[in-house]
């Protein structure tokens, strides 16, 4: 509880901090949803590419800073422009009252809502960032990794991430290493048992023939979404013959993400090794 408290006020200092985008702001929708742009000039090797950035937090809130805006940072620093998305979650009433058992409040689709949106929002503005609209991908944390698969495997070609980097995600809605929190934000109170909803949100049982090229991470030693859901994930990716990359570490934990305190190690070396997968994926799709 003390961490969630800190996060939550740290979502209402830090992000002022940065100049933000109303996705939503041109549509019919009326929504305040924010997506902050980290530009980046493009190293030597690397074509000029967009990641479009949805922290974890259990689709209750967001761990901005580790998850978001130092994940923006750092692709900016290696040469590759990021967009930090704000998408939209239940919130923390949500998590202590269960008022949505009586009011919709926010639930699914509304963050795939957003990201598509986000996604649309750049490639509407691709000229102005100077980016390649054919290399615009997605890299999700925690429940952040389910939101961005989901976009892999559900949205239209034309809105489809050109790659997604689920790290340490929440995959399953059915098994029983189910992250119940994470499906209980996403679905809301009153549809947890909702075995329709619950399959169509289980990822791997969804996996296109067409899915586009996949990074994924995940630690042995995480307690609070189990690996199992990323070995579900990578063997419906295997068995669908798509091209990805599972990264398996022993250490490391959960809700690392940039961090260089945080983790180990060991699992601190994903980001080299992402670094090096994109360039790969993207030298091939050029």
């Amino acid at each position: 509880m003390r961490k969630l408290i800190i996060i939550l006020i740290f979502n209402a200092l830090f992000v002022t901090m940065y100049a933000q985008i109303n996705i939503w702001e041109d549509s019919s929708i009326n929504k305040r949803v924010e997506l902050t742009p980290y530009l980046s000039k493009p190293h030597s090797n690397i074509p000029n590419m967009a990641i479009v950035i949805c922290p974890g937090g259990s689709y209750f809130w967001h761990d901005m800073e580790t998850e978001g805006h130092e994940v923006g940072q750092w692709l900016q620093n290696n040469g590759i422009s990021a967009f930090v998305l704000n998408y939209r979650t239940a919130y923390f009433p949500a998590f202590i009252t269960r008022f949505r058992l009586l009011f919709r409040g926010n639930r699914f689709p509304d963050p795939q809502d957003d990201l598509r949106q986000a996604i649309r929002y750049i490639k509407a503005h691709a000229e102005e960032y100077n980016i390649d609209i054919k290399n615009i991908g997605a890299m999700g944390f925690s429940a952040g990794g389910h939101l961005v698969m989901s976009a892999a495997e559900y949205f239209d070609v034309q809105d489809r991430p050109a790659f997604v980097a689920p790290i340490y995600p929440v995959v399953t809605m059915t098994e029983s290493c189910t992250h119940k929190r994470s499906r209980r934000g996403l679905m809301g109170d009153s549809r947890t048992k909702n075995m329709i909803l619950c399959d169509q949100l289980s990822l791997e049982r969804h996996v296109p023939y067409d899915c586009p090229p996949v990074f994924l991470v995940h630690c042995d030693d995480d307690p609070i979404v189990d690996c199992r859901n990323s070995v579900l994930l990578d063997s419906a990716l295997t068995a669908k013959q798509i091209n990805h990359q599972y990264v398996k570490f022993k250490t490391g934990g959960h809700g690392f993400g940039v961090s260089e305190q945080k983790g180990s190690p060991e699992s601190r070396q994903w980001k080299s090794m992402f670094l090096e997968w994109i360039d790969n994926v993207i030298n091939i799709k050029g």
